[in-house]
């Protein structure tokens, strides 16, 4: 990996970060999610008559993808509803990039060398590490940080996978986004219009900036697995978290 890659990663990690507090923020967990899904869909809309699209051996993964992410959109949110966010956020992103590089090594074909094993197994073990912060852990908050670590790395082997396929980063990043965002509005459209149009009409800007957020750092790491393994990327992206446990201990 050059130190080009290395430094984006980085940066769209803080990217990550920005959305994952937005949602924990809202008043409904729920549809600060789908504001920010929303937006993102609304953004990739615009670019992607401007995008080169994504080759056809891309669209099942694509659609698996969207499945994946819709379910995942949902369990961030319940996760936030019921438990700590210092603790499940580092549960379920520490645990994600030790299955990828399990998975992706064993069945997909990449392949990691000593150092990178070790680095991953550092990096995870930190953030896992952050969870034990002396606070009682809720379990049902526990089992759905563990579901949410299943579905990160089911999405993120997926995408990894069609991004590849797809000779296209951009191309394939504003289909993922738009389809995602586009299945949850539909959802909350017909199940809830009136408690989701009123949330989404007050919380807009700060759906759009989680949108920004989200579509910034997802589609950095999906152009990161095209120069990199998996399991590297997927590892490198949850640094973050060392920042974010950096800056409340400098506030505290």
């Amino acid at each position: 990996m050059t130190l080009s890659v290395f430094c984006i990663l980085l940066f769209a990690a803080l990217l990550h970060a920005s959305w994952n507090a937005i949602v924990k923020a809202g008043n409904d967990k729920l549809y600060a999610a789908i504001g920010v899904s929303g937006s993102a869909a609304v953004m990739a809309l615009i670019l992607l008559p401007f995008s080169p699209q994504p080759a056809h051996a891309s669209i099942p993964f694509l659609a698996a993808s969207t499945a994946l992410q819709v379910v995942y959109t949902v369990l961030v949110a319940k996760t936030y509803q019921v438990s700590d966010m210092s603790q499940t956020y580092p549960l379920m992103r520490g645990t994600a990039p030790l299955l990828v590089a399990l998975i992706s090594v064993l069945f997909l074909g990449d392949s990691l060398s000593s150092m990178a094993w070790v680095g991953i197994a550092v990096i995870c073990m930190a953030i896992l590490g952050m969870a034990c912060n002396g606070r009682a852990s809720s379990q049902r908050g526990v089992v759905l940080a563990l579901t949410n670590a299943c579905f990160i790395a089911g999405y993120t082997l997926v995408d990894g996978t069609g991004v590849r396929l797809s000779e296209t980063a951009l191309g394939y990043t504003l289909w993922s986004f738009f389809l995602n965002g586009a299945c949850l509005l539909t959802w909350a459209m017909i199940a809830r219009r009136r408690e989701a149009s009123r949330y989404l009409a007050q919380q807009w800007k700060k759906g759009i900036f989680g949108g920004i957020g989200t579509m910034g750092s997802y589609g950095l790491a999906l152009w990161a697995m095209t120069q990199a393994p998996l399991a590297v990327v997927a590892a490198l992206r949850e640094t973050v978290d060392f920042i974010r446990r950096a800056d409340s201990l400098a506030v505290a």
